[in-house]
């Protein structure tokens, strides 16, 4: 696998120098203490997420006010309790999409919120009790224990609420397949994800740069 400044140079070829690049992979999500983010805002984000897969994300967009208020602001100790006819009220609330798998997802998101938070004294610092070298085994525990939260889902949800986390992007893949860490450009089994967060932390510790951006950076080498 090339170096990181390698690799920077290869994407600066087609998005015009490398202050470009690093500009354009920066993570306007990042948050430097996990522990200031509130668990609402982290069962937010996981609902946002789960919603916007298999939807047009400006539809889920369009409703958010009304999620925001027909999950109760999101407040994961009243999301958990929500009841079977909560459910059923909630699969006919014209405010958010009416989805029954996911509806039930985000009560179980809450009460996997509160689980840890019980344990760890907030979301937020949970994962940053997380080894942060182990994505891998951050998205398998979030598959395990969370609702939907498997795949491309999960990694989003850890981008989008702050957390510094690569996505196995299909150009991340494809950069992955040239540099020789992937046979082919899609990474999904527990195998092909550790090998991504391996070779993004060769990355990260050659450059000091943040996960997100690697990842960033790799996808802009690609074209």
């Amino acid at each position: 696998m090339r170096s990181f400044d390698e690799i920077l140079a290869l994407a600066a070829t087609h998005h015009g120098s490398p202050e470009a690049v690093l500009e354009k992979a920066a993570n306007s999500h990042a948050v430097a203490d996990p522990t200031t983010v509130s668990d609402d805002r982290y069962l937010a984000t996981m609902t946002r997420c789960v919603f916007n897969a298999g939807f047009n994300w400006r539809v889920i967009e369009a409703k958010w006010d009304g999620f925001e208020a027909a999950f109760l602001g999101f407040n994961p100790h009243k999301v958990a309790f929500m009841s079977d006819e909560d459910l059923d009220r909630l699969v006919s609330d014209e405010r958010i999409v009416r989805h029954g798998a996911k509806i039930r997802s985000t009560i179980e998101n809450a009460r996997f919120i509160v689980t840890e938070a019980e344990q760890h004294g907030s979301f937020g610092a949970f994962l940053a009790g997380w080894p942060a070298g182990d994505q891998a085994g951050l998205l398998a525990y979030l598959g395990k224990h969370g609702a939907r939260l498997g795949g491309a889902t999960g990694q989003y949800a850890l981008r989008f609420s702050g957390h510094d986390a690569w996505i196995a992007s299909g150009d991340v893949s494809a950069a992955l397949v040239r540099e020789g860490v992937l046979d082919q450009p899609k990474a999904t089994s527990k195998s092909t994800l550790k090998a991504v967060g391996e070779a993004i932390n060769t990355l990260a510790e050659q450059s000091g740069r943040p996960r997100a951006v690697i990842s960033r950076v790799l996808a802009l080498s690609v074209g």
